[in-house]
């Protein structure tokens, strides 16, 4: 068996995990058929990795079924495609249909030039993302309002920072739960926020995107016809 990669990429695309909003047996199912993808590739399936890498010692406690993994594995061998017929048909009834057929393609064609260059000409709505960001001290002893001002303290076009909490994670740990806006995709990195983030490494520890939905504008739709 071997994972669709592809797939992957396109599901982690908008989603944190494989299946819901916390860790499951569904991601320890895809992480273990996984090596660690190519950032360079599969950014967001490599995010997604590490991650649940850092869940290591947790993946045979983590809750759920491996059920929803299984969508992302592929067999070995493809089934092969059907043979083509071994003769051209060949069409003895053709007359002057095929005459109209062609200016009607033609008409077709030329609206939908006309279409395209009114689309281009609209302004683009920019996508926009809210991520929950996870940051963790290195102890219990961490000034964590220091670590908070240290996070807001990152200004860049396009980010705006929301509501926060501390979360208890054990033994007197607590870590940094903060919400992300970012008004443009195009204009934020999420990789290269979190190397920002760790840079104040007097008290991060490291950070993980915990939750991220995008809200995408609307895409218009035409219908041409002959």
């Amino acid at each position: 068996m071997s994972l669709n990669l592809a797939a992957l990429e396109q599901h982690l695309t908008t989603r944190s995990y494989i299946e819901g909003y916390t860790p499951s047996q569904a991601d320890v199912h895809v992480y273990q058929l996984l090596t660690a993808p190519e950032p360079s590739k599969y950014p967001h399936s490599a995010r997604w990795y590490s991650h649940i890498k850092s869940y290591a010692a947790e993946h045979a406690a983590l809750p759920g079924t491996s059920t929803a993994g299984q969508a992302f594995v592929q067999s070995a061998s493809a089934p092969a495609p059907a043979a083509a017929d071994d003769e051209e048909e060949v069409d003895l009834f053709a007359d002057d249909d095929e005459e109209d057929d062609a200016e009607a393609e033609r008409l077709k064609a030329e609206r939908v030039a006309a279409y395209n260059a009114k689309k281009a000409n609209k302004p683009k709505a920019a996508a926009k993302s809210v991520v929950t960001l996870e940051v963790k001290p290195w102890d219990d002893e961490t000034d964590m309002q220091a670590l908070e001002d240290s996070v807001r303290s990152i200004e860049q076009e396009g980010l705006v920072w929301g509501a926060s909490k501390l979360v208890a994670v054990g033994y007197g740990i607590k870590k940094l739960q903060i919400t992300v806006v970012v008004a443009e995709d195009e204009l934020v990195s999420l990789d290269d926020l979190q190397e920002k983030v760790a840079e104040f490494d007097d008290y991060v520890q490291s950070s993980d995107i915990a939750a991220m939905q995008s809200k995408r504008p609307p895409i218009s739709c035409i219908m041409v016809c002959a």
